[in-house]
């Protein structure tokens, strides 16, 4: 009975499939109505197959001694929830409100449902929800560390997005969120749709794309790069590398003046273990059995490399040569160094320093001047080695020796090609709270790039390393305050009860800590406009390198370390921020700045006085005008430039004559002097013929030899040159031919060395010695010309 029972309602739902149901719906894709859709159908039989159970389940009961066996059904879908859902997806599609999540980001889903808008998914959430969070591209500079437990569970009671989910799947999504940058091409979309991601961002969220752009900032703005923004050096780039070197050198030479001035002021560096120097890695020194260099040598070699530093700081090294002798040569920089490492980081003893201190402490001042940087470099020389183009402080190390940051470059030869090691300078002399390093996580949105529009977050938090700080051991625990490698390790003892456990404060903490310090005015003073300064500088630098598309924004992450001064340092910019609420901060703050983006991108569209959270408009460039692209190449086009004298070249008539005649007799030498020829104004037939100057005239055609002399005569010759007077030429039965001579370069081995200057005001050139015999038969044409 069961199986004829299950075959009818196979039958069913064949029967259905064929037949053309009445109640058509429209499709979401096109205007028009057809048949009933899949999920009609599949509800429909569903619901007919249950009648049909219930039914016979109450007419027949099973045999006495057998056991039932029911077939599992489907679930069933309530008229009125289908009818809603369809109400709601229809709705959504007619508004342009379907979006599309990639990851579990449960803030924006609720947020975007609450506006109205209907998700199109593939999968339901809770299935790997949490994979495309933990993997990153590797074009993107992300610190998504999401976790599986720290992210809250879709729930979804009544199905009843589930349902719209599938009523919408072939309608178009025109809002995009993911935490991939290539999970969309963005050139297929068209202008209306919305996405949450740039394209070429790397160009800023990476450390060498950063470093790169900041050292051209002063091609976009006045500001130095060195006030907010360490020094950066890639070391695959030879140039870079070099220049790198020789700020270690330096680095080194004034961190000796400032140990001499502190050792004699009893100052104590914050994060050492005692006031006085202690002596280190003896066993290490005993084995390099080197004799360090006398302290007044190194002082004295130290200040003469701070004193040219200034000089090219100053502009006063232009006279220089270039093949002045540098202060120290290699071998004496290897030597100084060693003697550096064994003064300050061994701790030697240093005497008789006091009449030293004077001109180190005058050195430093001038040094300060110049050197923005100078305050927070330490005695150490410490520099931080990072991967370009990794994050969550992957690969990152602190070192100290010249020596080991050149080998452990070396290692990977891939980097090193691609450019991909940068070197930056480590702040030894960070604000500790409590005696531990910490940074801090500032957001900031940019929702267009030209013109650029920046958005700053007015909430941040700060997170903590689980070590107290110490200059003595360079282990991550201790200097990367990264939550993603600080969560899994265990808080030390010695660390300050009033940090908490899950390491991290909110900025209202902070400012508090900043109040009982007596300077909570200089967070909205000093900290807050710092911050604003840094982003937009680094953006600026990177403006035209951005592909500006309208409809797209982008949150992105920067993270900052604060001076003793409280002046905030640019460390780096994440793309893809972690949004997980790992702690009881982010919990708050994170889905806060969620929800205030879509306020920013979403109500403000609509509205441009609704209410956007905590973001505030920090920058709004003035809108650049792009020339439109037409596909023309350019082409520089140019004419020869002419000859300054008109008068073509002619070949000789003798060389002429010799290749079709045989040699040539020797001519006899003129006896009569050239004349120079009377100034006529030119015919339009000279006038034709100047045009024609680069042309080689012809010489005419040669008679034959008369048996009898003719008599030589005088005539009038114009010629079309730019000889202003006339020559009066003999006539002569010796030769036939016609011998122009001019001095050019061309024909110099040809022409006489005998050239006259032109004494005519019109025609500054040489004069053109002529010497020509015609016949009596040329006349006619000679008249011709002179006519």
């Amino acid at each position: 009975m069961e199986a004829t029972g299950f075959r009818k309602s196979v039958q069913l739902c064949r029967e259905r499939h064929q037949v053309t149901d009445e109640c058509c719906t429209p499709c979401p894709d096109h205007g028009g109505f057809r048949g009933p859709s899949k999920d009609q159908k599949v509800t429909a039989v569903v619901q007919k197959r249950n009648q049909d159970e219930a039914k016979s389940l109450q007419t027949t009961a099973p045999p006495e001694g057998k056991v039932r066996h029911s077939f599992v059904s489907l679930p069933v879908i309530d008229s009125v929830k289908l009818k809603t859902a369809k109400a709601l997806a229809e709705k959504a599609v007619k508004m342009h409100r379907v979006f599309s999540v990639q990851g579990h980001y449960p803030v924006i889903r609720e947020a975007l449902r609450a506006r109205g808008w209907v998700e199109q998914r593939t999968h339901r959430p809770n299935q790997h929800a949490q994979r495309g969070d933990s993997r990153a591209s590797p074009n993107d500079a992300g610190d998504s560390d999401n976790d599986a437990n720290d992210v809250r569970k879709y729930q979804d009671p009544d199905e009843v997005y589930d349902l719209m989910s599938r009523l919408v799947r072939n309608a178009m999504v025109y809002f995009y969120w993911t935490n991939r940058r290539d999970a969309i091409d963005t050139n297929s979309l068209r202008k209306e749709q919305i996405t949450n991601h740039f394209t070429k961002a790397g160009s800023f969220t990476t450390k060498v794309g950063l470093c790169v752009n900041l050292s051209n900032l002063h091609w976009f703005d006045s500001a130095d790069p060195d006030t907010f923004f360490p020094r950066c050096y890639r070391l695959g780039a030879q140039d870079e590398k070099q220049a790198f070197i020789e700020d270690y050198r330096r680095t080194v030479c004034t961190s000796l003046l400032k140990y001499i001035v502190e050792r004699e002021q009893g100052v104590s560096e914050e994060g050492m273990s005692c006031n006085i120097w202690p002596v280190r890695d003896k066993s290490r020194r005993n084995k390099r059995q080197f004799r360090p260099m006398v302290l007044s040598q190194m002082i004295d070699s130290a200040l003469k490399v701070c004193q040219e530093f200034l000089d090219i700081m100053e502009h006063n090294d232009i006279d220089m040569s270039l093949g002045t002798p540098q202060t120290l040569t290699n071998e004496e920089w290897e030597q100084f160094i060693d003697s550096y490492y064994f003064v300050v980081h061994g701790g030697a003893e240093v005497e008789n320093s006091d009449h030293f201190v004077k001109c180190c402490k005058a050195m430093l001042q001038r040094l300060g001047e110049v050197r923005p940087q100078l305050d927070i470099d330490g005695i150490h020389n410490i520099w931080i080695i990072k991967p370009g183009a990794k994050s969550r402080g992957r690969g990152i190390k602190c070192v100290k020796r010249l020596d080991e940051i050149l080998r452990l470059v070396k290692v990977n030869p891939t980097l090193i090609k691609e450019s991909k090691w940068v070197v930056q300078k480590y702040l030894e002399r960070p604000l500790l709270v409590h005696g531990t390093k910490f940074d801090m996580r500032q957001w900031f949105l940019v929702t267009d790039w030209n013109p650029l529009t920046v958005w700053f977050y007015k909430k941040c938090y700060l997170r903590f390393s689980t070590q107290p700080y110490s200059l003595d051991k360079l282990d991550s625990s201790v200097h990367l305050c990264n939550n993603s490698i600080q969560k899994h390790l265990r808080p030390s003892k010695q660390r300050h009860r009033g940090i908490p456990a899950d390491n991290m404060w909110s900025d209202d903490q902070f400012r508090t800590f900043l109040s009982s310090q007596g300077r909570e005015a200089q967070w909205q003073a000093v900290v807050v406009p710092g911050m604003k300064k840094a982003i937009i500088h680094a953006l600026q630098t990177t403006q035209d390198l951005m592909e500006s598309r309208k409809n797209t924004f982008e949150l992105y992450g920067a993270d900052f370390m604060l001076g003793r001064d409280l002046r905030p340092w640019l460390i780096e910019i994440n793309a893809s921020p972690t949004m997980a609420p790992s702690t009881r901060i982010t919990a708050r703050l994170c889905s806060a700045v969620q929800e205030d983006t879509l306020r920013v991108i979403l109500d403000r569209r609509v509205d441009r006085t609704a209410n956007t959270g905590d973001f505030q408009l920090i920058y709004r460039q003035a809108a650049v005008d792009v020339p439109q692209y037409v596909g023309l190449n350019l082409l520089v086009e140019g004419f020869k430039i002419q000859s300054s004298c008109p008068l073509p070249p002619l070949r000789p008539s003798n060389l002429s004559a010799s290749k079709r005649h045989g040699p040539v007799k020797e001519k006899k030498p003129v006896e009569e002097k050239v004349k120079p020829l009377s100034k006529m104004p030119l015919s339009s037939t000279e006038t034709q013929l100047r045009n024609t100057s680069s042309r080689v005239l012809p010489p005419p055609p040669l008679p034959p030899e008369p048996p009898v002399p003719i008599p030589t005569e005088t005539v009038t010759l114009h010629l079309p040159m730019t000889v202003d007077k006339s020559i009066h030429l003999p006539m002569s039965d010796q030769s036939h031919s016609v011998f122009l001579c001019t001095r050019r370069p061309e024909v110099s081995n040809v022409c006489s060395d005998k050239v006259q200057p032109c004494t005519t005001e019109k025609h500054q050139g040489p004069s053109l010695p002529l010497e020509m015999t015609l016949s009596q038969s040329q006349q006619a044409a000679t008249s011709t010309l002179s006519a």
